[in-house]
């Protein structure tokens, strides 16, 4: 390269856990598609992308960390006069590295051992990684680029070393899942990291679904006043080659800058729930999924995060009704499929429900009807979606929300019934919000559903309310507890009334249980039920 220029190309791809070949694939074919566009001094992948991340424990298979080996020595003899910085796994004797390398001139040029290893929330890197010691710097002409990976950019040391070996940018590697605010807090951390050290840095990341985690890509570019300059899409697979120049001041500096829109929240939530979903369902082969569609707001918006992510043709919903079914339920169901374009049925369950409480009649003896009976019809329903899923193979959604999660509104092998919930981590208040961005983009959930006061419909005009405080109240006590891990006692401090707070925190507790046995769903929050909150069932802390 020309000392006074910088080529450098990002890869923002999808790539699968445990896919090596697949991933080689992609890799591949993104630095033939950018090679063939112009001649780059560097190609820059993202974390661990060659086994795709998090790899859990099969990073612990021998086998695997041999499939890897030998997918980086083919890597590294493609393109021998372009740097491919590349995020993978390397084991030395009997240790892990979470490592970024650089393949050049048919061999491994450098490998830096990421330092800083995260073992909080959804990550455990210290289960499965030793933290590497020292920078990691190659020199492209008399230019001194850096590569970091990931937790390191959050941190104070890897970028201070970087600086003080002379570096004149930084690359940093990263996977990095997505939750509200995310993405401000990641620009917020790269421009003052940029702006101390007077060092742009190109921020690659990951895009994709992995089981609960969705990382939202957005990779960027921030200068050396910690400026940005360059943002990748969100939520879709992209890449950009970018030039640095030589400036006044003999630093690099970056010679395009995005017209950068502010932030619509909402619109990034949907679209994570969307990648989510569409990826847990085509990653695992399903053909197509099934919904339970009760005529109210989570199956609606569950149906249609459905229909946007694998299309109208491979969903079906199913209405259910019993006697406690209110024509409004049955009329809404339809005009809900009508508007997504996708199959809908309805299955009666009474004769099935009287079957049951047939045989359960002696056992049930003077006993006062209860929320036994309520579970049951739910029970019935989860029965026929479950067969119906064995029959075709697709998957059944469940549609339960974070705050029916977090106190247990909700029935064990009914509605709970499923392979993923899209809903598990959004909060009924959210729902709303959800629902009604949705229809911005065109016409999908009925108005009506969106307005009417929220029922399970499992006895004469039942609604939510009944049993739980409004979810105004119920939200911001849960986003306490369990996001913010604030105390009973300073939760009423914030002016909740003692006798909510106390059920509320009493219902959460107690069906920590339940949470164990219901299918994982998409993390949106900072902090969702799953890897993200782990609390034992047993226990004599809070009971």
């Amino acid at each position: 390269m020309n000392s006074r220029h910088l080529s450098l190309g990002i890869v923002q791809e999808n790539p699968i856990v445990g896919d090596i070949k697949g991933n080689l694939k992609l890799a591949q074919e993104a630095i033939a598609k950018i090679l063939s566009e112009e001649k780059v001094d560097i190609i820059l992948f993202t974390e661990m992308f060659i086994t795709g991340y998090p790899p859990e424990d099969i990073i612990l298979r021998d086998d695997l960390l041999s499939e890897v080996d030998k997918a980086i020595v083919e890597l590294s003899r493609i393109t021998p006069e372009t740097h491919i910085v590349m995020g993978y796994p390397r084991k030395s004797g009997h240790i892990i590295y979470n490592t970024a390398g650089v393949l050049y001139q048919n061999k491994i040029l450098l490998e830096y051992h990421k330092q800083e290893l995260p073992n909080y929330e959804v990550f455990d890197e210290k289960r499965y990684f030793s933290p590497g010691k020292g920078p990691g710097i190659f020199e492209i002409g008399e230019r001194k680029v850096a590569l970091t990976v990931c937790e390191d950019i959050w941190h104070t040391k890897a970028v201070r070393q970087a600086s003080r070996r002379g570096a004149d940018l930084i690359l940093n590697l990263n996977a990095s899942p997505f939750h509200l605010s995310k993405l401000n807090e990641r620009k917020n951390l790269i421009s003052r990291h940029s702006k101390k050290y007077s060092l742009p840095i190109v921020y690659s990341n990951q895009v994709g679904g992995q089981d609960e985690l969705v990382f939202d890509g957005a990779s960027m570019i921030m200068n050396k006043n910690g400026q940005q300059a360059v943002q990748l899409k969100k939520f879709e697979n992209d890449y950009r080659v970018v030039r640095f120049n030589q400036s006044l001041e003999g630093d690099l500096e970056i010679t395009e800058v995005d017209e950068l829109t502010e932030e619509n929240e909402l619109e990034d939530i949907y679209n994570a729930l969307v990648l989510g979903a569409k990826d847990y369902i085509l990653k695992n082969n399903f053909p197509g999924v099934l919904i339970g569609s009760s005529g109210g707001i989570d199956s609606a918006l569950t149906a249609a995060i459905a229909r946007d992510a694998i299309g109208p043709e491979k969903v079906k919903t199913y209405m259910m009704p019993f006697k406690f079914t209110s024509d409004i339920s049955v009329n809404d169901a339809q005009e809900l499929a009508s508007n997504l374009q996708i199959e809908h049925h309805v299955l009666p369950i009474e004769d099935i429900y009287n079957s049951f409480y047939d045989i359960l009649e002696k056992e049930f003896l003077n006993k006062e009807p209860d929320v036994t009976e309520e579970n049951l019809q739910s029970r019935c329903r989860g029965v026929l979606l479950m067969a119906l899923s064995n029959k075709s193979g697709d998957l059944v959604l469940t549609t339960g929300n974070k705050s029916e999660t977090a106190v247990g509104y909700s029935t064990l092998y009914g509605d709970t019934a499923g392979g993923f919930a899209v809903l598990k981590d959004v909060p009924k208040t959210l729902v709303y919000k959800l629902a009604e961005y949705r229809n911005t983009q065109s016409k999908a959930i009925p108005q009506r559903i969106i307005d009417r006061p929220p029922t399970a419909e499992l006895s004469e005009n039942q609604k939510d309310s009944d049993s739980l405080p409004s979810y105004d109240i119920l939200d911001k006590i849960i986003e306490m507890y369990v996001e913010l891990d604030e105390s009973k006692d300073k939760i009423i401090g914030q002016g909740f009334e003692e006798k909510i707070v106390s059920k509320v925190i009493k219902l959460i507790d107690l069906s920590e249980y339940k949470r164990r046995q219901a299918p994982l769903g998409v993390k949106i929050t900072s902090r969702g039920f799953g890897k993200d909150r782990r609390y034992p069932i047993t226990n004599k802390f809070f009971k």
